[in-house]
């Protein structure tokens, strides 16, 4: 018997490794990594219709289906979400136009009420890996976007290509050119001018989100916007993938994490690299050598199983670090922050970084797992505190 139970333990053993190996050679192709690291045919929408978002529980034409057009000639899937609030005020006029789909954005009155009003602010966000537009707790999200002020704030969220019905393969490249069309957008189409702009990004999202942050900090002349919220960002895909498991099972190198060379050598395969540490360096060096005001907050729970929370205290330390000159070591910068952090108990911990250009503030929480806390208030916070600092009188 023992030695039965033996022979089907070294049997399954044999299995997992031949099925381990299988897939770190499935990943050294370049569209099986597409799969596995943006998991883009994973759609989450349980059979409902992303042209009527009244199936995920917004009011009738609240939200505009629309798409963004790409310099390709192909279109990226998009909702405008209109603030409660606003809505409310408006509702008859909403509720007498077409519902659905609609192919000229700037004819429906939810995009003028967004276009004409001087106090309206816009939120452009930046889902996760996975889904669409109307997967998980991205929902949820949105209302928290906007619930600070349900008069003013706008929010537009799209699919990155190949995710939902945005059509195409997702690359770093490609979903960078995404981001910037949208961007494009909001400037000239909407013409919201980046002052009331405010870039929101969680998991893959926050890459995205400091990859166009800083591209259009580095243009001639820069342009900032009024701040960025970024929630579970994650320092590289290299560091990511030394701890993440596919469906929180299935390693993918973690096991040669310990092993350097090795580690090196494998991760050398990977395609995207997203190096987002050295993006909120570059972001945070430019922004205090051209003396424009920024904002970031970087939000991570202590519970986030995915990307675990010293992902956000590693790229803070990135960030800071570039704001000092001569820099500042990881551990010098945990004796700081242990004079200077706010301990909010079960809440968890805030840490804020202020030059006399920017602030970057660090919000750990204790609880929140992945997604949850993006329908949390402190979402509305992060939101309303970098709004309200920009301009006092919005409130």
């Amino acid at each position: 018997m023992v030695d039965l139970l033996f022979k089907y333990a070294l049997i399954s053993i044999a299995v997992f490794v031949s099925l381990y190996a299988g897939l770190l050679g499935l990943l050294t192709t370049s569209s099986f990594q597409a799969h596995v690291v943006y998991l883009h045919r994973i759609q989450m929408t349980w059979f409902k219709d992303l042209d009527v978002p009244e199936s995920f529980g917004f009011l009738r034409n609240q939200v505009i289906p629309f798409s963004i057009k790409l310099p390709n000639g192909e279109a990226l899937y998009a909702w405008h979400i209109l603030p409660v609030e606003l809505y409310r005020k408006h509702e008859s006029a909403l509720i007498a136009e077409p519902s659905g789909f609609v192919l000229d954005i700037t004819s429906r009155l939810g995009f003028e009420l967004l276009q004409n009003d001087p106090d309206a602010r816009l939120i452009l966000h930046f889902h996760g890996a996975a889904g669409t537009v109307g997967s998980g707790y991205r929902v949820p999200n949105y209302r928290a976007l906007s619930a600070g002020q349900p008069r003013k704030i706008h929010v537009v969220t799209f699919d990155y290509r190949g995710f939902g019905r945005s059509n195409g393969t997702p690359s770093e490249r490609g979903m960078i050119l995404d981001a910037l069309a949208v961007v494009d957008w909001a400037i000239k189409i909407a013409e919201i001018p980046p002052s009331r702009i405010l870039i929101f990004g969680q998991s893959l999202g926050t890459a995205v989100s400091i990859a166009i942050s800083e591209h259009f900090a580095l243009q001639t002349p820069p342009v900032v916007f009024t701040g960025a919220v970024l929630v579970a960002p994650f320092v590289d895909v290299a560091t990511l993938v030394a701890t993440y498991r596919v469906a929180g099972l299935m390693p993918i190198l973690s096991p040669f994490a310990k092993f350097p060379l090795l580690f090196d050598y494998l991760s050398s395969f990977i395609r995207d690299t997203w190096t987002s540490k050295d993006r909120f360096a570059e972001y945070a060096r430019v922004n205090e050598a051209i003396g424009k005001k920024y904002r970031l907050t970087l939000i991570h729970a202590e519970d986030d199983y995915d990307i675990p929370s010293h992902h956000t205290q590693t790229v803070f330390w990135h960030a800071v670090n570039a704001t000092i000159a001569g820099g500042i070591s990881y551990e010098e910068l945990e004796v700081k922050k242990s004079k200077l952090r706010t301990d909010l108990g079960a809440a968890g911990s805030v840490m804020e970084w202020r030059t006399d250009n920017g602030v970057i503030r660090e919000e750990i929480l204790k609880t929140g797992l992945h997604d949850v806390v993006m329908g949390n208030p402190v979402i509305t916070m992060a939101v309303m505190r970098i709004f309200a600092a920009a301009d006092p009188s919005f409130s």
